[in-house]
């Protein structure tokens, strides 16, 4: 009875291991399992909120008044440089709908504005549009070749991401950069970025 008592307590000890063992091997199954790819949106712009609107606030703080002032004759005038930042969205647009673009085609003239609001206005027309088109692009979208031309000579061809990502994101923080020694200069409160300045202190949730 004794042996009989041992084997029964051995093959319930069995059985016991060999259902841990099963239940072991379905975890590592659907850890296994690929999760849901993140969307081009998700992961090549996971800073794209926080960069228009710190470009946002730059642009809001543009003095009005002043948009001749320059402080080298062989810099832009204020109003030029601030122009061209609440364009920026736009030159994303071009890189995110078109396939390429020519630099020696005709463009459009620059647009003129007498103040701030109307240049955030427009930025924030653009901002709008690009996000939209930047959530919807698909992974062929995203790594498909992007080229510039000059004429007939092409002069840049890398991913449509790549290109955004330069061409807007890298491109409007140096602006920015540009436009925060403006201010300075022209003694208007510089606005926080990506932490404080001598002016102002980030909100307390960041």
């Amino acid at each position: 009875m004794a042996k009989a008592s041992a084997r029964s307590k051995s093959s319930g000890k069995s059985k016991r291991s060999s259902k841990s063992k099963k239940k072991s091997a379905k975890a590592a199954s659907k850890s296994s399992k690929p999760s849901k790819q993140k969307t081009p949106f998700a992961l090549l712009f996971p800073d794209l909120e926080s960069e228009l609107s710190t470009t946002r606030r730059m642009l809001e703080r543009v003095p009005n008044g002043n948009n001749d002032w320059r402080p080298h004759m062989k810099s832009r005038t204020l109003g030029e440089l601030a122009t061209h930042l609440a364009q920026l969205p736009g030159f994303g647009l071009l890189m995110a709908t078109r396939n390429e673009h020519d630099g020696l085609a005709p463009r459009p003239p620059e647009p003129r504005f007498a103040t701030s609001a109307e240049r955030v206005r427009m930025f924030d027309e653009l901002s709008t549009q690009l996000r939209a088109i930047l959530q919807q692009m698909t992974w062929d979208q995203a790594n498909a070749l992007w080229k510039l031309r000059l004429g007939d000579k092409v002069v840049a061809s890398s991913p449509r991401a790549q290109i955004i990502r330069t061409v807007f994101v890298t491109h409007s923080a140096h602006h920015r950069a540009q436009l925060g020694v403006y201010l300075r200069m022209l003694e208007t409160p510089v606005p926080w970025s990506y932490g404080r300045s001598a002016d102002e202190e980030p909100p307390a949730a960041m």
